[in-house]
């Protein structure tokens, strides 16, 4: 089974509990994830296999008193521990943020460009145009990518809109090569 997969379900089980106990996944996974990101150490202990699970799990109980985090989530996350699958932990804060936007009515989004931003009208009709395709209103962040020479790609979920010149010019290519 794909890592991918294996997020989704885990994602799936968390978020059908956390609504069954009246727990926000999404806070407390966002809580974690900020925790986790904010020191190597912590990284390093939960993600590497150079640490035993004793190790990880007494280190886990304290991280989740400091942070206030729901028994639920403690259970899945030691789950994780013994199954050896703390590395599918992003992909399954991912889902479950994914989820949560779908709930509440809104995608997250990326704009990518070669500037270093982007005009916020522009981007405003860029949210406005997906609002009007997909149903629900978009959040887009820009990100500057330097391999987008002119133009921009949006990037919601799975769909994705490339107006950048480099992915004009390979459809010329292709026109090109295919006539």
């Amino acid at each position: 089974m794909k890592e991918q997969d294996i997020a989704k379900a885990y994602s799936k089980a968390l978020i059908e509990l956390g609504e069954k106990n009246k727990v926000d996944m999404a806070e407390e996974l966002t809580k974690l994830s900020e925790a986790i990101n904010s020191s190597n150490d912590l990284e390093n202990l939960l993600f590497l296999n150079v640490f035993t699970y004793e190790e990880k799990i007494s280190v886990l109980e304290v991280i989740s008193k400091k942070l206030n985090l729901s028994p639920i989530l403690v259970s899945g996350l030691n789950f994780l521990l013994q199954e050896k699958r703390m590395g599918v932990l992003p992909l399954i804060y991912k889902e479950v943020i994914v989820a949560d936007d779908h709930k509440k009515g809104f995608l997250r989004g990326t704009i990518e460009g070669s500037e270093e931003s982007i005009d916020s009208g522009l981007q405003k009709k860029l949210a406005d145009y997906l609002e009007s395709r997909v149903g629900k209103k978009a959040q887009l962040d820009y990100v500057k990518n330097s391999n987008v020479t002119a133009g921009y790609k949006v990037t919601v979920g799975d769909l994705q809109l490339d107006a950048s010149l480099d992915n004009q010019l390979n459809q010329l290519k292709e026109t090109i090569l295919n006539s």
